[in-house]
């Protein structure tokens, strides 16, 4: 059987040949960095155009590395949401097409829960019940998996997301973008300890996350301090920063092992690269004798051989698809009827 996979969820044109669970013949990922860096961060009009641009010649690209024909594949897979709305149109009206010309099933894959199987992709034996933890540009969210592809959602972001905040203050101080990679470079020999940053609490006691304030307290320290791209204390600012955003999210990480007792940890999402933030993570989960797998960093970043992976794993559960022309795009994470019925239960 052969799988072609198809992700347009933000500003990454990519499309993905699979055979298998894990194996990818082919994973081609178009990034649009240099497009979106004048402007520090994503316009989404402009992604949206580029993936029409581009999105032709990335599926063919895909194709061709995997030395598969069209009419060969057997399935159709395509992010349906979370994302940019228009750019998840331009890849699910891409996938909608060529599933109703070869008539063949079309699946719709959860953006987040994509990232989460990129985590266990390159290496088997999670042992569940697992924790996950989704950390990227546009989405930080924890999820309780009892068992594969059970994904419930404990805690999001009611604000700025991790990747977010590590941009916005990167434009702010004119380093360029995209924020985390330039961050995580300057922050090198930084002291981490040098500047010192809050930890937001819900009132709630919820596990959701917050990162506007550390946002504001890190404007207040560049004004205060007259930070800029030259200073001597650059480094130090950054390294603590950096830290800081480590910090908050292995906190609430923590709290939820707490409460709900994991046996792995698993950590991805393109912020899921930062070499400080999977250094902790990993200390974290061999101090609390878990198991512990996250995604090399080229699977870090949306791609479609995660979305790939995921729909190969629910057609086998489901025992084949469907082509559902009404299927539509989400801009914004769904909370899943079942999940709804135990939040009432409560």
């Amino acid at each position: 059987m052969y799988l072609l996979a198809i992700e347009t969820s933000c500003d990454e044109t990519s499309a993905a040949v699979l055979d298998g669970p894990s194996s990818i013949l082919s994973n081609i990922v178009l990034s649009q960095d240099a497009i979106h860096a004048p402007y520090g961060g994503v316009v989404p009009e402009l992604a949206s155009r580029h993936h029409l641009e581009s999105i032709t010649w990335v599926v063919e690209e895909a194709l061709e590395q995997a030395k598969v024909r069209l009419p060969l594949l057997d399935v159709f897979a395509v992010t349906q949401g979370p994302g940019l709305i228009g750019s998840l149109l331009v890849g699910l009206s891409f996938a909608k097409s060529l599933a109703y010309y070869f008539r063949k099933p079309l699946l719709g894959i959860d953006h987040l829960e994509a990232h989460i199987q990129a985590a266990v992709l390159e290496k088997a034996g999670v042992d569940y019940p697992a924790l996950a933890a989704v950390v990227s540009g546009g989405h930080t969210s924890a999820y309780l998996l009892e068992q594969e592809l059970d994904f419930r959602l404990l805690g999001r972001t009611r604000d700025d997301a991790a990747g977010e905040a590590l941009d916005k203050v990167a434009k702010f101080l004119g380093l360029g973008y995209p924020g985390g990679p330039v961050i995580e470079r300057m922050a090198g020999g930084g002291n981490p300890r040098a500047f010192a940053f809050p930890s937001p609490q819900m009132s709630d006691r919820s596990l959701d996350f917050s990162f506007s304030g550390l946002k504001t307290a890190a404007l207040r320290w560049i004004r205060e301090e007259g930070l800029a791209a030259d200073h001597p204390r650059l480094p130090d600012f950054l390294a603590s920063f950096e830290q800081a955003v480590a910090r908050i999210i292995l906190e609430n990480i923590a709290r939820a092992v707490a409460l709900h007792c994991p046996r792995t940890l698993l950590l991805s999402g393109g912020v899921a690269r930062n070499k400080r933030l999977r250094t902790e993570f990993e200390a974290f989960a061999r101090e609390q004798g878990l198991g512990f797998f996250m995604p090399s960093p080229k699977l870090c970043t949306d791609n479609a051989g995660m979305v790939g992976a995921l729909a190969w794993k629910r057609y086998e559960r489901r025992g084949g698809g469907e082509l559902d022309l009404r299927m539509n795009a989400y801009p914004r994470f769904i909370v899943p009827t079942e999940q709804l019925r135990r939040k009432k239960a409560r």
